[in-house]
């Protein structure tokens, strides 16, 4: 009954047009009313929810990474990738997603990533020949990358979810995945362009590698000081934050000198907007989480199923198809507060290990975040093309049947994500 009411409340919610955060939180609250659970636990847990130490890694990371945006770093970077990958024919393609890549190891967000690289790239894409659907498409695949390749702000809050999976075991996850995601975009990049021909209007230059490695040096350097700090035991993923920040503001007021005290006051404002979307969501969430847990429901249906001798293999199939067609709908936040409190029973009763199951489950977002209808980053790539969203959806299923078909291989071959986080003694 308990259940019923949980769900029935959250459903009406929802249907009522509801936003999605009051509606996890009015649920949660309205199934400890019933059940008697006692009213203040809900402000208990509302406080419990966002009074954690690591979260704070959450909005440092979202204003480092606009603080990259805004120094002109990715600019710098994107003339770096243009002069290894040159201008032959689908060079431009790939020169959006290198830079997508790079950026994700220093903003942790990808709609951010989509905004810094779709900025510069889209322009200069549509002038060499690409389509604005094709270009948006695959930036916003592109950025998708970026939930994977540390710092990701999806990882740490997947750790705060399931504290059984470390931070640094979860970044040294991502790795591989995210670099194998990047390539496999890249192949079908190429595909397309040399298959249509886009890119053949492209009479720029190639930019000198060495001018070229200069200017960027700065910005590749960032990955490096946050991820070998992290590595050495310098300082933690939420000090990490910190550094990336301080470093991001020396070097774009003193060595690219791309943003003024003044810029940095509307970053602020734009960081703390986003931030508080974010932890309110969180908030809110975590009283219906501690309501679901409390009422067992889930724990006793993850041991059933797991009692049941269901396929294994069925399960885990059964669950890529439920995120997938879930990610079209909710943004990554939603995704993990709905349905991690019953996906983690499941894998626990089949004993699967978790940094492994975190960077599937945050893979099956990050194809989420460019899926229509609720695109988050294919929709800021389509407001900076000037297109709308229904324009991209041939060249965003091709987009995302390349990363499912990558979400597949991680699926049944663990070890390309445990491989790093083994190597590096996190597991």
């Amino acid at each position: 009954m308990n259940s019923s009411v949980l769900f029935g409340a959250f459903a009406l919610l929802m249907c009522a047009g509801v936003p999605l955060a009051v509606a996890l939180g009015l649920a949660g609250t309205a199934v400890i009313a019933f059940a008697g659970m006692g009213m203040m636990s809900v402000p208990t847990n509302l406080y419990g929810g966002i009074a954690k130490y690591p979260l704070l890694a959450i909005p440092v990371f979202i204003l480092a990474g606009l603080v990259f945006e805004r120094t002109g770093v990715a600019a710098s970077m994107v003339k770096f990738a243009s002069s290894i990958v040159g201008t032959r024919r689908g060079g431009l393609a790939v020169t959006a997603v290198l830079v997508c890549m790079l950026l994700g190891g220093i903003s942790g967000s990808g709609p951010a990533d989509t905004a810094a690289v779709g900025a510069i790239m889209i322009p200069a894409m549509v002038k060499a020949g690409y389509p604005k659907p094709f270009s948006a498409s695959l930036i916003a695949a592109g950025g998708a990358t970026d939930v994977l390749i540390p710092p990701s702000v999806a990882f740490i809050i997947y750790s705060i979810l399931v504290p059984q999976a470390s931070v640094p075991a979860l970044f040294a996850a991502g790795i591989i995945p995210g670099i194998l995601t990047g390539l496999v975009l890249i192949a079908v990049a190429v595909f397309f362009s040399v298959r249509h021909g886009f890119g053949a209007a492209d009479k720029s230059p190639r930019p000198p590698f060495w001018r070229s490695l200069k200017e960027a040096s700065w910005g590749l350097f960032a990955p490096v000081v946050i991820l070998g700090g992290m590595r050495s035991g310098l300082f933690t993923p939420t000090e990490a934050a910190v550094v990336a920040v301080f470093y991001g503001l020396v070097v774009g007021m003193l060595v690219y000198r791309g943003m003024s005290w003044r810029d940095f006051w509307d970053v602020l404002a734009e960081g703390a907007e986003i931030s508080a979307v974010i932890m309110l969501m969180i908030g809110l969430a975590s009283v219906f989480g501690w309501a679901t847990d409390t009422i067992g429901v889930f724990d006793a249906w993850a041991k059933s199923l797991a009692a049941s001798g269901t396929n294994e293999t069925f399960v885990l199939l059964s669950i890529t198809v439920v995120l997938l067609i879930a990610g079209t709908f909710l943004d990554a936040i939603a995704t993990f507060f709905i349905f991690l409190p019953f996906l983690i029973p499941v894998a626990e009763a089949f004993q699967w290990d978790l940094v492994w199951f975190g960077v599937i489950i945050t893979l099956n977002v990050a194809i989420g975040a460019c899926t229509p209808p609720t695109a988050v980053n294919l929709m800021v790539a389509c407001r900076i093309a000037g297109i709308p969203l229904e324009s991209t959806f041939y060249w965003t299923l091709w987009m995302v049947a390349a990363m499912t078909a990558v979400l597949l291989l991680l699926t049944f071959v663990p070890e390309i994500s445990l491989f790093l986080p083994r190597a590096l003694g996190y597991l």
